[in-house]
């Protein structure tokens, strides 16, 4: 049997799949199956600094209305401190799942300003967060403000929390940055332990019939792999610090791909919400499997043995290699 051991942020796993921030981490029971299948640890659903702001206003907004209604009014307004208008909810989750399972827990912040995100940071890691991951998912939609402006605003952001917490923090990234490897060096200097790449970018369709947009969620498959495998295999050789794979992991040998290209972990959601938390014992026979067929004594000998440095043909990763695709297409009969 291979071993499946990682260190990932400083942290020792028992295997590299960790399940990432999805429903599931909303149900204790279910992430403790998930860990009895064999998850090295878990990403909880992110914290919205959106969110936050929104229902405290709406809260304010409420009271300030009624405030002054009448005389009696303040007699029987509710006392604010019954209305959620922090992290406290989250917290209390966070609590939960340190109680139910033995493996890290890793908080997650989605915010864009560094703001109050430094006091949450501060609050989840005394309620006992093994690490916390910022979550820099920003749509850009202003044509007056540049790349470089929004990513020094997220650097600022990492640098904040990185300052006032002692546990490791990792970033979560999406793909549409100039220079990946740049940005990631960036935050590397910024005090970041690790990044995990890809974020699912918000991409919201139009229902023709009610002339709405149309929020549905769907699934990731193992189609959007290649993208990640990319990144993983350019970043591998030039960071020090820990690469995570998200999205498109449904496979043992989704799995395996991402490490040979340089991942410490591999996160799943939407394999688990559609096999089941149990399902992650699958992906670790599989990748175990593989290993063993492939002579591997352990998933960290096989990391990164496909990266830009290590690759039989580096080329295979650049730019040149998008000729060769066109060429070999051309090759292949059509019908």
């Amino acid at each position: 049997m291979a071993d499946l051991t990682t260190s990932w942020l400083g942290l020792e796993l028992s295997s590299p799949f960790v399940v990432s921030a999805s429903p599931l981490t909303r149900d204790p029971a279910a992430i403790a199956l998930a860990v009895e299948a064999g998850a090295g640890a878990v990403v909880m659903y992110s914290l919205f600094e959106e969110q936050l702001v929104h229902e405290q206003l709406a809260a304010h907004r409420f009271l300030d209305a009624r405030l002054d209604a009448d005389a009696e009014a303040r007699s029987f307004l509710p006392d604010v401190d019954v209305f959620a208008l922090d992290a406290t909810p989250y917290v209390q989750q966070l609590e939960r799942l340190r109680a139910r399972v033995d493996v890290p827990i890793v908080a997650s912040l989605n915010g864009t300003t560094p703001g109050g995100w430094t006091t949450y940071a501060r609050k989840l890691e005394a309620a006992g967060a093994s690490a916390l991951e910022l979550n820099l998912y920003e749509v850009a939609t202003s044509p007056l403000e540049s790349g470089a402006t929004v990513e020094d605003r997220q650097l600022a952001v990492v640098a904040a929390v990185v300052a006032e917490v002692d546990i490791p923090v990792t970033v979560k990234l999406s793909p549409f940055y100039a220079s990946v490897p740049a940005f990631v060096r960036r935050l590397e200097h910024a005090g970041a332990r690790g990044v995990t790449v890809f974020n699912r970018f918000y991409q919201p369709d139009v229902d023709l019939e009610h002339l709405d947009v149309d929020r549905r969620l769907v699934a990731s498959t193992s189609a959007e792999l290649p993208l990640r495998l990319h990144a993983l295999a350019v970043l591998a050789p030039t960071t020090t610090i820990s690469l995570g794979c998200t999205g498109g992991v449904h496979t043992g040998l989704d799995a395996a791909k991402a490490i040979l290209c340089g991942a410490h972990v591999v996160a799943v959601a939407s394999a688990l919400l559609m096999h089941g938390p149990r399902h992650v014992g699958v992906l670790k026979d599989e990748l175990a499997a593989w290993l063993v067929s492939k002579g591997y004594r352990s998933s960290a000998e096989a990391r990164a043995v496909m990266d830009l440095r290590s690759a039989p043909d580096p080329h295979a990763w650049e730019r040149l290699n998008y000729a060769r695709m066109l060429d070999g297409w051309r090759e292949r009969p059509i019908g």
